[in-house]
């Protein structure tokens, strides 16, 4: 069931999302407001996702707002072309930026009925179309299927339970069919956040499925998510052409892009076990 209830913390609760698990038994999922935000949360504290209540398509937290940062790595013309993937839902904020802002065709896979049911009805996550289409399965078998090669041009993941550990799918293996999933030229973004979190082993990870000199990464930020971004078989613009493209983003869509060319840093693997 989706319950309802105001937390008088939830400016202070730290941003990380969502929800994808193996376990047959699914967290609750909440629901808080707070200053004219409404918060998704897996049956804790812990923020999932937000959306400002009259600016739906605002992206309001920062490091989802990062993830986005994948709009620098595709030329102008390619921009709003082809399919983008989010692998977890949370609050379905990127998935109706790409689809509503963006215009894109938009596919979100989620593990956890719930969280759908509740972003159709508190956070204008729109019914499937022709469009838009939210798959209720769980993202690793999604990736695995081969049958998904060189379909996604975008692939967003955003793969956390409601304890907020450290990601829940953070293999080699499953980074390897994230980049058969992309189409050439494709770029993935994924959301690091934990406690148990370590950062450079997932870049290494990341960096083993995409080769090192495509893997990127910008954070972390004050909430402690580091963004990484991994392009396939395409490198990364000199920085005149990413400033250029990051005008035309913060135009267009009004998404820090300019400050994402600053943060932007090469993996680095160096004492990373």
């Amino acid at each position: 069931m989706i319950q309802g209830f105001d937390s008088p913390n939830v400016s202070e609760h730290r941003r990380m999302k969502k929800g994808t698990s193996s376990q047959t038994t699914l967290p609750a999922v909440t629901i808080s407001e707070l200053n004219g935000v409404r918060y998704l949360h897996l049956g804790t504290d812990w923020v999932q996702g937000a959306m400002r209540i009259r600016s739906p398509l605002t992206l309001e937290l920062e490091y989802v707002q990062n993830m986005m940062v994948w709009t620098l790595m595709r030329p102008e013309s390619e921009l709003q072309e082809g399919l983008a993937v989010q692998l977890g839902l949370g609050a379905s904020a990127i998935t109706r930026f790409c689809h509503q802002a963006l215009r894109m065709h938009t596919l979100a896979i989620e593990l956890n009925l719930d969280v759908i049911r509740a972003c159709r009805m508190f956070f204008r996550l729109p019914e499937n179309s022709p469009t838009l289409e939210v798959r209720h399965m769980d993202a690793e078998d999604f990736v695995a299927d081969p049958r998904q090669a060189g379909q996604a041009h975008v692939l967003c993941v955003d793969l956390y339970d409601h304890e907020a550990a450290s990601p829940v799918l953070d293999s080699e293996i499953f980074y390897g069919h994230c980049h058969r999933t992309l189409a050439d030229g494709g770029v993935m973004t994924v959301n690091l956040f934990g406690r148990d979190a370590s950062f450079e082993r997932s870049k290494k990870l990341i960096a083993n499925a995409f080769g090192p000199a495509h893997v990127h990464s910008i954070g972390p930020t004050k909430e402690g998510n580091m963004v990484v971004c991994a392009l396939k078989n395409r490198t990364l613009p000199d920085q005149a052409a990413l400033l250029e493209r990051a005008k035309r983003v913060e135009h267009l869509y009004k998404l820090p892009a300019t400050k994402w060319v600053r943060m932007i840093h090469n993996t680095t693997l160096e004492n990373v076990p």
